[in-house]
């Protein structure tokens, strides 16, 4: 499986402007800037979109190892803080509430303790990686 995606940016990295489309549209010529990098302008930014990418990973990695351990979720909902220092990505923090019936504690942070370690973009990462998990 390949997925593809495509930026396209015009002018300086201060001054220019640019956009992002994905391969499923769901990014159609979204805009990002310097400002929507690194102060509160308007569109997306790509630390952003890694945050987003790790959080929905990581989800579906836990339901799997969930699954696999005879668990299913009635919900998990995952934020994901990825934080950009001096050109670097320096962590990604993930945040962790789910309601998975029957299961206990230890199972639970054994299911999520793979998931952290095991989904692609976690592999993907050259960066530290937190977890919170919370068992609702």
């Amino acid at each position: 499986m390949q997925r593809t995606a495509t930026a396209v940016w015009n002018g300086s990295g201060k001054d220019g402007t640019g956009y992002l489309t994905t391969q499923s549209t769901t990014l159609n010529k979204t805009q990002y800037s310097y400002k929507s990098r690194f102060e509160n302008g308007v569109g997306t930014n790509p630390e952003e979109l890694v945050a987003a990418a790790h959080a929905g990973c990581f989800s579906m990695k836990l339901s799997f190892s969930l699954n696999a351990a005879g668990f299913t979720a009635e919900e998990i909902h995952t934020d994901c803080t990825v934080a950009l220092e001096n050109g670097a990505i320096t962590f990604s923090h993930l945040v962790l509430k789910a309601k998975v019936p029957g299961i206990s504690k230890e199972k639970f942070d054994e299911c999520a303790a793979d998931a952290k370690a095991n989904c692609p973009i976690s592999k993907l990462l050259n960066t530290e990686i937190k977890l919170e998990a919370t068992l609702l």
